[in-house]
């Protein structure tokens, strides 16, 4: 281990070296003490704790050995320095001396390379916040806007500043990036200038409030995320405040949120939650801002997604305001605007599955199709457990609701799972066995390869007639394991988008710092295949509104790749399979003049395009050219679509969004009859049932 320590004091020499060049901003009285981030006993034990948790028990069973080593490496660095703009081609390569070692020190309990590598971030952090200050108390009215530069829009796989002088070059053509997108979305270079003071100031200030804890969870989630993306370690504070997913308190606005480079991003919302009722955001919208009732809005930008949370959760009944950049806006419009939401308590009965009928009229024959939307797979356990008859789950609702509809004579029923983020497997077992006999409905696969098989062991069904479910990008883990064995059986046509396909199983490991969320299985459909990464593939497919290079499993780096083991024992019904090529055939040709779903692809398709820009000029000529472009296509699309339904062209667009509105209709139980989506589905059915109609006429 000689040489090892030899090199370990190298680099902390060279470290220590390179300060000079930020003295003024690692003087402790201007707040960044970094002698006080020194890694703890406590913290090289639970380090320990933790090498050991993953080498025996994750999923993958990976050895910790040098490959691994160079894994957590990468993965730290991008911790660190995502866009590649703080550290130096000369700093990385002093880190470079330690991608084959990290593994070694691991093992020993050392911490002391990886808070090193994350003091000289924040440096550089502070060196980039102060180079930012000065422009601006220049005078942001000296940036050159009118130049022929350009620059990179995603700089994830760039190559590291050169030098000093090249570093210095990129964040003054980020600060002109940033003003720019805030010229563009109409405000003047005062309200520029002291917003960016002040969002500058306030990362300046959390940046002088890491603690070495913070660093610690950096470090040793570089180690968990190298075994796949769900393996997390929580520090104490966070197991205690925060669930797993990061999802906020029921007492909140019921979103999931994630880190997105500076920004926060909307992931998911909570089934029946204030974000999803007041129909004001949606997944991929990115909040900028955060104000508590009247107080003023506070710039949230360059915050750490735990600070963000504990800024919007609140009691009940508050109210708190969000400034929102829209998803739908093109990549690089930052025009934002603010709503209000009034926290509350999601309650068990309003995320309750729901019913309603659509009803056709197709010459003299009506139709009736019988709609179901399940938000959620839920149960209330403690009534469960009480052993009360009336306890409240999805599998009794959906029962209910079946023998309602059959009541009033529907033809077939739609069971909608879009944006279903899964709940209770064993709900999703017993909602199975309401349209099988008896039966497996998923495997369950762990790291020693022993296959657990759980059954529908009820029999019975009940309801046999025609069935297809819903499904979207955001159907995930429970609605993936029912939407599967759906389709294995043939019991259903599954029709929408691929799902999220999140496959794994995790645990709660308590160690004696914090917590460990472990990956311990794999959920497998029972004809053997994976839910893992590519989640169910439906039988007909509609246009994606969400983005599934951002969202989903398979956008996730290191995510379990997608297999197959040996199948389960089932009898699959094949009575369906003969019409799916006809029925896309024929929901090919029916949208094909439907001037929605036109719409919704050459918007996703425009979109698309927008974010695959690789380079923005640093002209605002030039880019308002660009801004300009964007909308004039969406206004030709808009018109397009107001002409097939027969309405007036527009002149210029309006504030509101037809694509927003369409994914706002989604989960609106009063606006069947305004989704295309769940309309077309019921048309799907009624072919279904002619098709049917008319083999049996010809047998």
């Amino acid at each position: 281990m000689n040489a090892l320590n030899t090199l370990r004091t190298a680099f902390l020499i060279s470290l220590l070296a390179c300060s000079s060049l930020l003295q003024a901003n690692d003087d402790p009285a201007n707040g960044l003490d970094l002698e006080a981030l020194q890694p703890t006993r406590e913290q090289m034990v639970a380090s320990l704790n933790i090498v050991e948790l993953l080498r025996r028990h994750h999923y993958n069973r990976i050895q910790l050995n040098d490959a691994l080593s160079s894994d957590i490496f990468d993965i730290y660095m991008k911790q660190l320095d995502p866009q590649r703009s703080l550290f130096t081609q000369q700093n990385v390569s002093e880190f470079e001396h330690y991608r084959y070692r990290m593994d070694d020190l691991l093992l020993e309990g050392n911490l002391e390379i990886g808070f090193a590598m994350h003091a000289q971030q924040l440096q550089r952090a502070d060196q980039r916040i102060g180079f930012a200050l000065d422009l601006i108390e220049s005078g942001i009215d000296q940036l050159d806007l009118n130049s022929d530069q350009q620059i990179l829009v995603d700089r994830e796989t760039a190559e590291w500043p050169a030098d000093e002088d090249a570093l210095r070059t990129l964040w003054r053509q980020q600060l002109k990036d940033e003003v720019l997108r805030m010229t563009l979305a109409g405000r003047e270079l005062d309200a520029i200038s002291e917003q960016l003071e002040t969002r500058y100031n306030s990362q300046r200030t959390r940046l002088y409030q890491t603690r070495g804890e913070d660093i610690f969870q950096n470090y040793i989630n570089a180690l968990a995320q190298a075994y796949d993306p769900h393996t997390q370690y929580m520090s104490p504070e966070n197991a205690e405040n925060f669930d797993i997913n990061m999802s906020l308190s029921l007492e909140g606005i019921g979103a999931v949120l994630q880190s997105d480079n500076e920004y926060t991003r909307i992931v998911r919302l909570v089934p029946a939650g204030p974000a999803q009722k007041s129909q004001q955001l949606e997944p991929a919208d990115r909040i900028i801002g955060v104000a508590q009732g009247e107080e003023e809005m506070v710039d949230i930008v360059g915050w750490r997604l735990d600070e963000v949370v504990k800024m919007i959760r609140g009691p009940k009944g508050s109210e708190v305001r969000l400034e929102v950049i829209p998803a739908a806006n093109a990549p690089d419009d930052m025009s934002s605007r603010e709503i209000s939401l009034t926290r509350e308590a999601v309650k068990l009965e309003d995320q309750a599955a729901r019913s309603s009928i659509l009803d056709w009229q197709d010459g003299d024959q009506e139709y009736r199709v019988g709609v179901i939307q399940v938000p959620g797979f839920y149960i209330d356990f403690k009534a469960y457990r009480r052993g009360d008859d009336d306890y409240r789950s999805t599998t009794r609702d959906v029962r209910r609701l079946l023998s309602e509809l059959q009541k009033e004579g529907v033809d077939g029923v739609v069971l909608d799972l879009r944006n279903n983020g899964g709940g209770s497997l064993q709900e999703a077992t017993e909602l199975t066995g309401l349209f099988i006999d008896q039966g497996p409905t998923v495997l369950v696969r762990n790291s020693q390869g022993k296959v657990q098989v759980l059954d529908d062991d009820n029999p019975g069904i009940s309801y046999k007639g025609p069935l297809a479910v819903m499904v979207n990008r955001l159907s995930a883990s429970a609605s993936e394991i029912f939407a599967g064995a759906m389709q294995d059986y043939g019991r259903a046509l599954i029709i929408g988008e691929p799902t999220f396909g999140k496959g794994t199983v995790q645990s709660i490991q308590p160690l004696n710092h914090g917590e460990l969320k472990l990956t311990l299985a794999k959920f497998y459909r029972i004809s053997g295949q994976s839910t893992q990464h590519r989640g169910v593939v439906p039988d007909i497919l509609y246009p994606s509104l969400l983005d599934s290079r951002e969202i989903g499993e398979s956008s996730l780096p290191r995510a379990l790749p997608w297999d197959t083991i040996a199948p389960a024992e089932y009898s699959a019904d094949l009575q369906l399979a003969p019409f799916i090529r006809q029925l896309a055939d024929r929901h090919e040709a029916r949208v094909a003049t439907d001037a929605e779903f036109n719409y919704t692809l050459a918007r996703v398709e425009l979109n698309k395009r927008m974010q695959e820009r690789e380079y923005l000029p640093l002209n605002k000529a030039l880019r308002q050219e660009q801004q300009k472009g964007f909308e004039a296509e969406m206004l030709a699309l808009e018109n397009q679509r107001r002409k097939a339904r027969g309405e007036e062209p527009l002149t210029e667009l309006e504030e509101r969004d037809p694509l927003r509105e369409s994914i706002h209709a989604l989960n609106q139980e009063d606006e069947d009859e305004d989704d295309a989506f769940l309309s077309e589905t019921g048309r799907i059915l009624i072919d279904l049932l002619e098709l049917r109609e008319r083999l049996a006429q010809a047998g």
